[in-house]
């Protein structure tokens, strides 16, 4: 790749990875709402501009979708659960999708094992955690839609210690989430896993998901 691409493309991995430290090292502070929520979104935001210039394919565009609902999930939640529920709903059927179309063509049975676990652990606790609850079938639905997409994730071609791996630290994120929300876990010590998991993981399938489509399918 030319050296000047190099120099417009990298530097988005960089500013979320410094939004994603800067998110978590002052979401504790008196900084306002607002700007927090800001430098939260452009953590994820960056990381779907990066995959958007980095790969120029439909399975690239289904990530930057992935990654774009995520990221306007994560500020929806601050103003409506609903709306955020129903935004990351969307992107978790557009990482389903890219992962369908990238399925591993054999798998050993420990891995479909892992697969078989994860599909059908994640509504299981999600269940445990919010009976009872508010939105309690919408959790349940959006628990059982996470646990196929890190199923799915699991399953695929694309590295699991990378995409795998990031898959199941969003889920883990997502369901420590649920648990805060539902008053199961003290939101201090809940809180400061939650955000590290949910960044770390999307920023792993990113990476892991364009470097694979870059050496399938590389470009000038």
């Amino acid at each position: 790749m030319p050296r000047r691409a190099l120099v417009e493309r990298r530097p988005w991995l960089l500013g979320s990875l410094t939004a994603g430290l800067a998110f978590f090292a002052l979401s504790e502070t008196a900084l306002a709402g607002l700007y927090l929520l800001g430098i939260k979104a452009a953590a994820t935001g960056m990381l779907a501009i990066y995959a958007l210039l980095r790969h120029r394919s439909t399975d690239s565009r289904w990530l930057v979708f992935f990654l774009a609902l995520t990221m306007a999930s994560d500020v929806a939640v601050e103003i409506d659960p609903r709306v955020a529920m129903l935004l990351g709903f969307g992107g978790l059927l557009a990482a389903i999708n890219l992962f369908l179309h990238n399925r591993r063509a054999v798998l050993t049975p420990s891995q479909k094992g892992a697969a078989v676990a994860l599909l059908a652990l994640t509504p299981l606790i999600a269940i445990a955690i919010t009976m009872g609850q508010d939105m309690f079938y919408a959790s349940a639905l959006y628990a059982l839609t996470l646990g196929a997409m890190a199923a799915l994730a699991w399953a695929s071609h694309f590295s699991r210690y990378r995409v795998g791996l990031g898959a199941v630290l969003f889920l883990v994120a997502k369901l420590l989430t649920m648990a805060i929300n539902s008053g199961r876990l003290p939101y201090d010590q809940a809180s400061m896993a939650a955000w590290p998991l949910h960044y770390i993981g999307l920023f792993l399938i990113a990476t892991g998901v364009i470097q694979t489509l870059r050496h399938e399918l590389p470009e000038s």
